[in-house]
């Protein structure tokens, strides 16, 4: 990966996936969890979340969006790619789409994955699924490249500052200064943590942010934790953090989930619906800053980073202390063994 010489002849946008009506919700969770030994009542409850949706998950018709949005940005942009789009967990499944490319004469994409952090679940297994799927396929299925994650991308964080700077000019004038910004971020298992850079990154994409926006009062914390309460998981929770802040007396909180780059099941569900209801509960009025989406300035990252793994571009961007990652994971980069565990709801 990295090497300016390959010749790309497409570019494969992987995500989660999540159903699209109630038929699918318990599938889909059967999927997640394949290989888990996950109590079924568990996922009857985190079914509910669903249901309460009509079964349909936001994040399919935004990656949608996103893809559309992309091709056209390739296309104003003269890259003279064709952009597919695979899923880890529903349809469209990965191996299905690299069928569609294999039968396309695609011989090797660029892989831009839906998530900005380094972290076994949000880049190497990634990376495991789509050579689970290339194995599935065959011989001649496409080789596949990620880019790198983008955490620190300046784009990135444009287009989050962008939202937060959106979120707080809700508020009247004489309370914004004084509203709270929590980052929000997937807690992870603290053995997780240990093997990557996860938290590191959280905490340097929300300082860049709140520097960005230009408000100094905020906190990083984290949400829809699902393992047992035995396991240490990363916290503050931000349920926590909402109790620490009424005990301050705090009425104003800005939430930007800046760990996730779409409204998804965990935001609409975790964030707009309990952790709102928590607040007011507190008496503290909760706002929810958009994820980037399809923010013009992320999309424009997405081309960005996919002309510097062309080799159009020899500056690779990146913004604060850590630098930009390297194209190419190292062999035992955010390795991790699960542990059985509840299901994720990233759908």
């Amino acid at each position: 990966m990295g090497d300016t010489e390959l010749e790309y002849d497409s570019v494969l946008l992987v995500s989660f996936g999540g159903p699209e009506q109630r038929a699918d919700v318990m599938p889909f969770l059967e999927n997640v969890v394949r290989g888990k030994n996950v109590p079924p009542d568990r996922l009857k409850e985190v079914a509910l979340h669903y249901n309460h949706f009509d079964g349909k998950s936001p994040i399919n018709d935004q990656n949608r969006a996103l893809l559309a949005a992309l091709k056209e940005e390739l296309q104003a942009s003269g890259i003279d790619l064709p952009v597919y789009w695979g899923n880890r967990n529903w349809h469209p499944f990965l191996a299905d789409t690299l069928r569609e490319m294999r039968d396309a004469g695609k011989k090797r994409a660029i892989a831009f994955v839906t998530s900005a952090y380094s972290s076994y679940s949000g880049c190497r297994q990634y990376r495991e699924n789509i050579e689970q799927a290339r194995q599935e396929v065959g011989e001649d299925a496409p080789t596949v490249d990620k880019l790198r994650v983008f955490y620190n991308h300046p784009a990135f964080i444009e287009a989050n500052v962008d939202r937060l700077l959106a979120a707080l000019a809700t508020l009247p004038k004489e309370r914004r200064e004084c509203a709270r910004v929590a980052f929000s971020a997937h807690s992870i298992p603290d053995a997780m943590a240990a093997t990557c850079d996860y938290v590191a990154q959280l905490e340097e994409t929300a300082r860049l942010v709140a520097e960005g926006a230009r408000h100094e009062r905020w906190q990083l914390v984290y949400q829809s934790r699902s393992g047992p309460p035995h396991v240490p998981w990363v916290g503050p929770d931000v349920l926590e953090h909402l109790d620490a802040l009424a005990q301050i007396n705090v009425k104003d909180v800005i939430i930007a989930p800046i760990g996730f780059i779409s409204d998804h099941m965990e935001v609409v569900w975790d964030l707009d619906h309990e952790a709102r209801e928590y607040a007011s509960n507190l008496g503290i009025t909760l706002t929810r800053a958009e994820t980037v989406g399809t923010h013009p300035a992320f999309v424009g990252m997405i081309r960005e980073l996919v002309e510097e793994r062309l080799g159009k571009v020899t500056t690779r961007q990146a913004v604060g202390k850590r630098g930009p990652a390297p194209d190419a994971c190292a062999p035992d980069c955010c390795k991790y063994k699960p542990r059985v565990s509840r299901p994720p709801e990233a759908g």
